[in-house]
């Protein structure tokens, strides 16, 4: 019997499998097909543990569907624009470019030997220039049909950097790179009209029945639908009424003052002619423009001296205060404040001394507002406290709705629905991403480049001379040739966009592209209509949001294009987010380095000791932080190529999906992965003890009611993306051959079922033991086995005997065995008879198939 060598075995099948292309995509109408597809990576330059997972959760479902007689597309790309490799030839005096396909040649040689099911040929990066003028030509297909346009937008600008920054990559106010505080600058910027689809992109969440809810719930509130109310408030001046926004039109007796924008036109107008203004906005437009950092940043307002009169007692007057926490993007960019009602309007009043009115009490407890804001649920009932529409215990939004109503009939209103969600700006500054395909012409203004000249290449000079990457701020508008160029309209000379693509822009159509990577348009409709949807997508919770929406915005857009069917608007049919990876941070509790900073130490660095944990080559003692986050910065991270090479990569797959369901996360453990081996190593034991040795063939009901249990149970957790509960099966089903006496014959057809039952997780140990047990083929291409209806049928069932109340035995019987006759099989049983003595029981009770009861 030879030992089980991972090495070996895995280098072998995979050779096998590449040599026959096995796992080649090609078009076949004859078969249904099935798209399944990973969020693809960032090549950062190193595979960790996460991806291990994510990508091993998509190729069992892979393995299985072409088990199941499915054509399946299983592709792989990289996300590979983006500031991590500009930062890098910052840092290094490189090239992005060179880092970047660098870091692909070293994440692509660390995945093949995790024996995944991928269509190698299809694969991408993003910085391709065959993908990214292919996007260029989606962006000019995009403007002819309105989808994008250009305008001047607040925009967060990085001061130190001189680019302007995602809200993602803002990071308490500051830049993420630099740490500048960043700045809101307005600036003139490309967007994608993605709030034109706000209402359609939220009624389809609900037939995305195949997502998880919180991911859908997440899509919605970001999207955020609202009613409210509309009016404007006359100014006692004389001057334009201003015109509010409010979704709590019912709070308005409470009203304390009205807000604006620092970027409102009032607040605009007032700048040019009072300097304390100007000052007063110049100091906002320092703090970021995320909802996050406005939030949370320091109230500030400057009172313009403006006065309205309120709607409801017009010899009411109200004070027009400059806040900086008023967004422009959002409603009319002017509000009133309640600051009874609302947290962030009573902590600017309580700063500047503003009156506070409430306007309703908790039912029972009139206790004034003081420095926490009453905010009570919309369902929730509250006492109203005169109400202009003459509410007593209402709801919020029955009062909402009354007072809409209200201000409709009475002609100073009108009720009007809103959307958080705004228009994508895909303008970056910087050189590592996709050029936009326009030119700026002195004679024809904004003019879009002839498709017959994309792609727009991004210049490379390996020289390095050209593109001086150590100064802050966009090469390309430094670049001494690249921007010259022609009008592609009159023929004058003109200047390129030097304006570069939002990353996400990249990823947003990556899945579409796949379907047919080699074609000259940005997909082939054909392709398209065959492949699409992704029938299962996988990936990261933190995506949930930004990526899934404008992936939903841009396959809507497509299909207006006609790049994409018109099935294919929602291009993911199913959606499953994985947990993640962690492991323990081992922490220098003695000592920091020279610069203060925190020592953290590689797990193979450390070793447990006397009750503690140490470094091995110093002895320094090591604080433990369990059950954290892989992360290269705390040095937790474990390379998958050092397990593959100590274990192999089958072990690496069954651990990762063994000991946690796939939507939580899982730690890594040293003691879990050699168990994992260990198994493994037996599962290869037991076949290879000589079972396929001929003989007269046995019947072994036993053996193969349990086979065709397992078989049911495996493929219903595969199904239901339960990957440890079919790997807790497998493991039964294991102890169940070995344990088994029955004849060779038997043994191996259980054995070749539990080779293809594992083959979608352990794909190099199944084919092994599948060739070894005389099976035909691969055993990716075998058919999957189907559980037998009658098989899964018990024949007999095991009652328990309970005596006066207490468990004392127990009978086998058959299922359909008379009551009668359950009866004197429990009175013959020793328990019972050494309990009666002789004597005849008081009662005797049979459950069918559940029990049986003696009271003595």
């Amino acid at each position: 019997m030879s030992r089980y060598s991972p090495a070996e075995i895995e280098a072998r099948w995979q050779e096998a499998w590449a040599k026959t292309e096995t796992f080649k995509a090609v078009r076949d109408e004859s078969k249904p097909k099935y798209y399944v597809l990973e969020m693809f990576p960032y090549p950062s330059g190193k595979l960790h543990m996460g991806h291990v997972r994510n990508y091993t959760m998509g190729d069992v479902i892979a393995r299985y569907k072409i088990s199941t007689g499915h054509n399946v597309l299983h592709p792989m790309g990289f996300d590979a624009f983006g500031m991590p490799a500009e930062n890098a030839a910052m840092a290094s005096g490189g090239h992005p470019k060179d880092w970047t396909y660098s870091n692909i040649d070293t994440m692509v040689e660390q995945m093949k030997p995790l024996g995944l099911s991928l269509d190698w040929s299809r694969m991408f990066a993003t910085c391709d220039e065959d993908y990214y003028g292919q996007q260029q030509a989606l962006f000019l297909d995009f403007l002819e049909k309105g989808l994008v346009y250009r305008k001047n937008a607040v925009v967060n600008w990085d001061p130190v950097d001189m680019t302007v920054l995602a809200n993602e990559q803002v990071e308490n106010g500051r830049g993420w790179r630099s740490g500048a505080l960043v700045e809101r600058r307005e600036l003139t910027q490309w967007f994608f009209k993605i709030s034109d689809y706000s209402d359609e992109l939220l009624t389809a969440l609900d037939g995305l029945e195949n997502w998880p809810a919180k991911v859908r719930l997440m899509q919605e509130n970001w999207i955020g639908k609202s009613r409210g109310l509309e009016f404007g408030f006359e100014r006692v001046d004389g001057g334009e009424a201003i015109t509010v926004y409010t979704t709590r039109p019912d709070t308005l007796m409470g009203a304390s003052f009205v807000g604006i924008s620092p970027d409102h036109p009032i607040a605009k107008e007032l700048e040019t002619s009072n300097p304390e203004v100007a000052a007063f906005v110049a100091e906002c437009r320092k703090g970021g423009t995320t909802e996050e950092a406005i939030e949370t940043a320091e109230k500030l307002g400057y009172d313009t001296g403006i006065r309205v009169k309120h709607p409801l007692n017009p010899e009411w007057e109200l004070p027009v205060w400059i806040a900086n926490f008023i967004l422009m993007d959002y409603g009319t960019g002017a509000i009133f404040a309640c600051p009874a009602h609302d947290q962030r309007d009573l902590d600017f009043c309580r700063k500047y001394d503003l009156p506070v009115t409430d306007t309703f009490f908790a039912l029972g407890n009139e206790v004034p507002v003081e420095n926490t804001a009453f905010v009570p649920g919309k369902d929730e009932k509250v006492k109203w406290v005169n109400h202009f529409a003459g509410l007593d215990e209402a709801t919020g939004q029955e009062a909402i709705d009354t007072t809409i109503d209200f201000a409709e009939s009475a002609g100073w209103g009108k009720g009007v629905t809103n959307f958080r969600l705004r228009d994508w700006g895909l303008s970056r500054q910087r050189y590592w991403g996709c050029p936009i395909p326009v030119v700026h012409c002195e004679n024809c203004g904004v003019v879009p480049e002839k498709k017959e000249n994309l792609p727009i290449a991004l210049p490379y000079d390996e020289d390095g001379k050209a593109i001086d990457f150590s100064v802050p701020g966009n090469p390309l508008d430094r670049h001494p040739s690249w921007r010259n160029c022609s009008c592609p309209n009159c023929g004058a000379p003109a200047q390129r966009e030097t304006d570069t693509m939002d990353t996400f822009v990249d990823s947003s159509w990556y899945f579409a592209r796949f379907t047919a990577p080699q074609a000259d348009t940005p997909t082939s409709m054909e392709d398209a209509a065959y492949w699409m949807n992704v029938d299962q997508y996988i990936g990261g919770i933190e995506h949930a949001i930004l990526h899934l929406l404008y992936s939903r915005f841009f396959a809507r857009a497509m299909h207006i294009c006609g790049h994409l069917p018109e099935s294919a608007k929602e291009p993911f049919d199913a959606l499953f987010t994985q947990g993640m990876v962690t492991h323990a941070i081992y922490k220098n509790a003695e000592r920091t380095d020279d610069n203060g900073r925190t020592i953290y130490h590689y797990p193979a660095e450390v070793e447990e000791r006397d009750g503690g944990t140490f470094v091995k080559e110093t002895g320094e003692a090591v604080e433990v932080i369990p059950s954290a986050k892989m992360s290269k910065s705390k040095n937790n991270v474990v390379d998958p190529v050092d397990i593959i090479t100590s274990f192999g990569a089958d072990t690496a797959r069954w651990f990762v999906l063994s000991d946690s369901p796939p939507e939580r996360d899982v730690e890594w453990t040293a003691s879990g992965a050699e168990a994992a081996y260990k198994h493994l190593s037996r599962v290869y034991r037991i076949a290879t003890m000589g079972m396929n040795n001929g003989g007269v063939p046995t019947h072994d009901a036993a053996l193969d009611r349990e086979t065709h249990r397992c078989v049911r149970d495996v493929t219903n957790s595969i199904e239901n993306f339960a990957f440890n509960a079919a790997i807790a099966r497998l493991y039964a089903f294991t102890n169940a051959i070995a344990k088994s006496d029955a004849d060779a014959p038997a043994k191996n057809r259980a054995m070749k079922t539990l080779a293809q039952l594992m083959s979608p997780i352990t794909p190099h140990l199944s084919q092994e033991i599948w060739q070894i047990l005389g099976g035909e083929g691969l055993v990716v291409n075998a058919a999957w086995p189907v559980a037998d209806e009658a098989m899964l049928v018990e024949a007999n069932v095991t009652l328990p005997i309970q005596i006066n109340g207490k468990r004392r035995g127990e009978i086998t019987v058959a299922k359909d065995l008379a009551k009668e006759e359950v009866e004197k099989l429990a009175l013959a049983h020793e328990a019972v008879a050494r309990a009666l003595d002789g004597a005849q029981p008081k009662k005797l009770i049979v459950v069918p198939g559940r029990i049986v009861n003696v009271v003595v």
